[in-house]
């Protein structure tokens, strides 16, 4: 499959999803086979830089406080959440389930990540959205820079599963781009590589489905 190939899938896709009145989401879906996702070893659970990005604006909070807050808001940082009130939001699951549907991305001096877990695993982990861990050998611009162009892809136990690759109003080279990293990431990741993947399908959020692989 050349990128020639996935530019006419995903243009073919945009061609054939009528026009609505807000911006679509373009996913893809993968299909696989030969694979038992009931032994977690086999899941796909991958974060993917796009090369494009997602054509939005990404949402991150990090929980810091003192010099690295003040870097993460200059890095562009939507919401800086003190350590300290953790286990307050924690209790108080209607706000922790508030935050988590509302920032894509969550970012946690290491120290912090202890009292995450305990409070706001519960919410935050099946969401997939456990905090990255900032630790010593990293520094907040890149992982805001990275969590800004990244998406997460989790299978859990299921053959088929769909991400974003990226919005409507995007160029087909770019999203073609996306959908292309996505799926060498994941091929590479399987056990049998292709020989695991079913087919690999591109589609607008009402739109129609069109093959890609």
């Amino acid at each position: 499959m050349t990128l020639d190939e996935t530019i006419q899938a995903v243009k073919q896709a945009l061609e054939a999803a009528p026009e609505r009145k807000f911006t679509e989401r373009v996913d893809i879906a993968f299909n696989l086979k030969n694979i038992d996702m009931s032994q977690p070893a086999n899941r796909v659970d991958e974060e993917i830089i796009l090369p494009n990005g997602l054509g939005k604006s990404i949402k991150i909070a990090v929980f810091a406080k003192g010099d690295t807050a003040q870097r993460a808001t200059k890095a562009g940082a939507e919401m800086i959440l003190d350590p300290e009130e953790i286990e307050n939001l924690g209790d108080d699951k209607s706000k922790a389930r508030e935050l988590a549907n509302d920032i894509d991305f969550f970012v946690s001096d290491v120290a912090y990540m202890p009292t995450i877990a305990k409070s706001l695993g519960p919410v935050l982990g099946p969401r997939g959205k456990m905090p990255e861990p900032l630790t010593p050998d990293k520094n907040i611009e890149d992982v805001i820079k990275k969590a800004k162009n990244s998406i997460r892809v989790r299978s859990k136990d299921k053959l088929t599963f769909h991400l974003p690759v990226g919005r409507r109003d995007m160029d087909a080279e770019e999203l073609a781009q996306n959908v292309q990293s996505v799926i060498d990431r994941i091929e590479h990741n399987l056990e049998k590589g292709k020989q695991n993947i079913k087919s690999v399908y591109v589609k607008t959020t009402m739109g129609p489905a069109v093959k890609v692989m």
